[in-house]
């Protein structure tokens, strides 16, 4: 961490230590301290076609909620260094269209038949297995497992989270496997969205 702080410090052209500095440098550390997970469920989904579960597809309005969300998303300015997304169409198509919105490098995509959960059990599995070098994981899956994961380990009670809804929270930790409740920083619903 020592070495992380140095290399800030000379990149960003700091030699000595004001109120300012001190700032942007407190930040920073932070930053790397402090875990966030942007939580995502899928857009939503069409029950029109004649496939399995883990087929269907997104509605028109969940491709277009998707971009919404996504957009909106990247003005926040967040640096997802992972990105972990159920298996299923509905939940794969939404996350590529959030790949594609934020630039995030296909390097950093895992697709997760283990999140194809709706109980919430292989969610938390799957986010305290995390490796502990990642401050910023970016998780997609469905409900009822994200709602309840937002209101076990977020500090903002959400009744339902909506489809495309994201819901951001900071972990006072250093490691995923030692989560324990957090601070909810940001939601983002396609409806709050919407002129």
């Amino acid at each position: 961490m020592l070495f992380n702080l140095f290399l800030y410090l000379i990149a960003n052209k700091i030699h000595f230590i004001d109120k300012n500095n001190f700032l942007s440098i407190k930040k920073y550390l932070l930053s790397i301290i402090l875990k966030k997970l942007i939580l995502v469920r899928h857009a939503k989904s069409s029950w029109s076609h004649d496939v399995i579960d883990h087929q269907r597809p997104l509605k028109k309005r969940g491709l277009n909620d998707s971009d919404i969300v996504s957009r909106s998303l990247k003005t926040l300015n967040y640096k997802v260094e992972k990105l972990i997304s159920s298996d299923a169409i509905r939940t794969k198509t939404t996350a590529e269209i959030f790949i594609s919105n934020l630039d995030i490098d296909r390097n950093l995509v895992h697709f997760n038949h283990n999140l194809y959960d709706f109980s919430g059990e292989n969610l938390i599995k799957v986010i305290k297995s995390i490796d502990d070098a990642l401050n910023c994981v970016m998780v997609f899956g469905h409900n009822h497992a994200i709602t309840a994961f937002v209101n076990t380990y977020g500090s903002k009670n959400i009744y339902n989270v909506p489809t495309c809804g994201v819901v951001i929270i900071e972990f006072n930790t250093d490691k995923w496997s030692s989560l324990e409740p957090g601070k909810t920083l940001k939601t983002l619903f396609p409806k709050d969205l919407k002129a």
